[in-house]
């Protein structure tokens, strides 16, 4: 027994040994480059190198992503001590207490008696064991802007904001694995965003924690609230779309769902099913195709709808689609399935998006139905009805519609325009003609380019309907199969208006309901730091309020004890009153010394005079180097004396030859949706930054900038010599030379008052960063 025992504690002491010497998956020393002994400064240094290097939107290395997550993970373990010293020691960076995942590797490798499952000491919030079911879901921040966004108003987004050592991801994975399968195959949209590598897009998102699900539809985004389980993730979906989709039919409101083609200029689909709610397939589908059909849902097994289904034919056991375009009385087209499949559903809308003879109402619909040709087997004609509204244009529509249903090829589109409406697109093509005049006319057209030119040709007849119009048409129509020449007129036409677009009083409306709905969400769901200037803002106007209300009350009670004066004394005193009001509002921009206290931005006051800034204080800083300091101070100078009143404002400079690095570091993280143009291009290094200007917040992390202003513009100095005023007196450095690269440089800060000005008002674009990196 006792050899046993001295066996297995001999077996305990070799296990940290064994697993030491044994080579590590993940290396951060070398995925960084340094040496274990390396400092944080040369950690950091390293890390800001590659990271700028692979970053995915600066290199299209098709690895560079990959490699961009490998440095990212590098840096997060030996940035904090904590995890260095563990991987040091054990070669893993994960909290086990002494006992990581690649021992019990070995360990297992090491002694195969041993009965212990892997899970006994798996961790399933390291990294390395995290589930790759979503990986295809990744977004990063160029990705999520270019392509997310903009389909987020086809189809709704379910996201997930995740991260390395998150326990409570873990706990909801298995109910997100499976809602994702399920909504993803219904049509919705899934998205995973990992803060650890995509902090920017998660800082954009306004996720600051993790686990956060969200939903996002039109380039909005929702916050899911409730607990994580399938019913409420698919009914939080459900919420993002909206109400009015899908309308409920039945026998009494079948014929007006119908008959509405004219008016909104879609084919309108009923959806029959015996399922008492519309289910969310449909509903997913309808707000897919909302700018082409109106859909309706009919519940068969509701009374209140047997004429509906013995009117179509309907079999009550099984899913039917039917779309309906001009006639009413009988389907253009059906499908029936016993169980209804996105793709089916996709591909019999998409053949079925458009009227047998649409009205075009706007120029997205004319370059939708009438596409420019691309080449002579993509020849694309359109045949154009110009009518009129009411009965007495109704036959010559009727006819026109008749010979469009027997004249289906896929090379013709026959449409018709409302003359009255489209004023501009009718006299381009008919020239006004008095033949024409309060008749319906018909023209074969072909679109060559997207500026609007067209070549055409109008028959020579205003269009009755009658059998000899018919027969006209359609020689023509034969003709122009074999001698694309036929039209031989040209013409630009300007683009269509939108005649179904809201007005602006409905458009404000729905912006505003928008935005009242918002904000009631954010009071009552978002982080109170978001709402941190909502509320300031509310509260400093109730201040004002009632202060005013309270000092108007007691300046009331005054007056009333007072004696009026006489109309002398009354004069006098409004005299002084104004004289000591204009006095006062000017002496406020009145600087309070004779000149510009101007200091270098160094790391020495890097912390105080910008980490640890005061709330409300900001640092404005002059971008220069060795050999523009001179002029661009001095014009700084003059530009931002008048600001010096205020004491909330403190100005410095940073030499750009010192500190290029941390400039073009602020410059590229920059956390907003429209960032700073790309700094890397191949000339980045030789960027010439002096005379851009920084309004630093240190305790809101964001940064205003501006940018030099170019010589030759207009309001430019380069012709003239600054006279300095009171800064030449108060300092005493003489007159500034007036040399063409002088003037040149200073003219660089040309307007910089005027961007001040907009500064103190608050109505500049902020950049926003998750931290201030370090003025090495």
């Amino acid at each position: 027994m006792e050899p046993a025992r001295a066996g297995w504690l001999l077996l305990l002491l070799l296990l940290p040994a064994l697993a030491a010497a044994a080579p590590g998956e993940f290396d951060p020393y070398r995925v960084l480059g340094v040496g274990r002994s390396s400092s944080q400064a040369d950690i950091k240094k390293a890390y800001k190198r590659l990271a700028r290097e692979w970053h995915p939107d600066k290199n299209k290395d098709p690895g560079a992503e990959d490699k961009f997550i490998q440095i990212s993970k590098a840096y997060e373990i030996l940035s904090n001590e904590e995890k260095r010293a563990n991987f040091d020691r054990y070669g893993d960076a994960g909290e086990s207490q002494g006992f990581s995942q690649q021992q019990h590797r070995q360990f297992h490798r090491f002694h195969d008696g041993f009965y212990f499952d892997e899970s006994f000491f798996h961790f399933p919030f390291n990294s390395e064991r995290r589930d790759t079911s979503d990986e295809k879901y990744l977004l990063h921040f160029s990705h999520y802007i270019n392509e997310i966004v903009p389909d987020s108003y086809k189809k709704p987004y379910l996201i997930k904001i995740t991260s390395d050592w998150c326990f409570s991801c873990i706990h909801i994975e298995p109910v997100w694995k499976e809602v994702a399968q399920e909504l993803e195959a219904l049509g919705a949209g899934i998205g995973v965003v990992h803060a650890g590598y995509e902090r920017r897009l998660a800082h954009h998102l306004g996720a600051h924690s993790t686990p956060t699900l969200l939903g996002l539809i039109n380039g909005k985004i929702t916050f899911f609230h409730n607990a994580v389980v399938r019913e409420n993730l698919r009914q939080f979906v459900e919420n993002l779309l909206p109400g009015n989709l899908v309308e409920k039919i039945t026998d009494k409101n079948y014929i007006r769902f119908l008959s509405d083609w004219r008016k909104d200029n879609k084919p309108h689909v009923l959806l029959f099913d015996h399922m008492p709610v519309v289910p969310l397939l449909y509903k997913l589908t309808a707000f897919a195709y909302r700018d082409y059909l109106s859909f309706g849902y009919v519940y068969v097994g509701l009374r209140g709808t047997e004429e509906l289904s013995s009117q179509y034919n309907i079999n009550v056991y099984t899913p039917t689609m039917m779309i309906f375009k001009e006639h009413i009385d009988r389907p253009a087209d059906v499908v029936q399935a016993r169980e209804m499949k996105k793709q089916l559903i996709d591909d019999f809308l998409s053949q079925n998006k458009f009227l047998m003879v649409a009205r075009l109402t706007s120029q997205r619909l004319f370059q939708e139905l009438c596409p420019v040709k691309k080449s002579h087997r993509q020849r694309k004609h359109c045949v154009v009805l110009l009518t009129g509204e009411g009965e007495k244009f109704a036959e010559a529509y009727e006819a026109f519609l008749t010979f469009a249903v027997a004249n289906t090829k896929d090379t013709l589109k026959f449409v018709h325009i409302y003359s009255d409406r489209q004023q501009e697109f009718a006299d381009a093509l008919l020239m006004d003609e008095e033949k024409y005049r309060g008749r319906s006319a018909v023209v074969i057209l072909e679109r060559r380019n997207n500026a609007g030119k067209i070549a055409y040709k109008a028959l020579e007849e205003a269009w009755q309907g009658s059998k000899e119009d018919n027969f006209i048409l359609l020689d023509l129509l034969d003709q122009l199969r074999t001698d694309p020449g036929l039209l031989s007129s040209e013409t630009v036409v300007a683009d269509l208006n939108d005649e179904l677009a809201p007005m602006f009083l409905i458009r404000w409306f729905y912006s505003t309901l928008d935005y009242v709905s918002d904000c009631w969400d954010s009071l009552f769901h978002s982080n109170w730091r978001e709402m941190m200037p909502l509320l300031s803002l509310l509260f400093s106007a109730l201040f004002i309020l009632f202060g005013t209300v309270i000092v108007q009350a007691f300046s009331d009670s005054s007056d009333t004890r007072d004696s009026p004066p006489s109309g002398k004394e009354e004069t006098a005193a409004k005299t002084e009153k104004n004289d000591a009001s204009f006095s006062k509002e000017s002496n406020s921009r009145i600087p309070k010394k004779g000149f510009v206290e101007v200091t270098e931005l160094t790391d020495i006051n890097y912390t105080s005079n910008l980490v640890r800034l005061r709330p409300g204080h900001m640092n404005v800083v002059l971008i220069l180097s060795n050999s523009t300091k001179t002029p661009l101070l001095q014009k700084f100078a003059l530009e931002v004396y008048t600001f010096t009143g205020s004491s909330s404002l403190h100005f410095s400079f940073l030499s750009l030859d010192k500190h290029r690095e941390w400039l073009e570091y602020l410059l590229e993280f920059a956390q907003d949706a429209a960032p700073i143009p790309n700094q890397y291009d191949k000339h980045f290094l030789e960027r010439d930054y002096t005379g851009y200007v920084l309004a630093l917040n240190g305790h809101k992390k964001y940064f205003c900038l501006f940018k030099p202003h170019r010589s030759g513009d207009e309001g430019g100095t380069l012709g003239s010599c600054e006279d300095y005023d009171a800064l030449q007196h108060a300092e005493a450095r003489g007159k500034p030379s007036c040399s063409p690269g002088s003037r040149s440089i200073k003219n660089k800060l040309h307007k910089l008052s005027f961007w001040m000005e907009r500064l103190l008002e608050g109505s500049l674009q902020r950049f926003y960063i998750p931290s201030w990196p370090a003025l090495d």
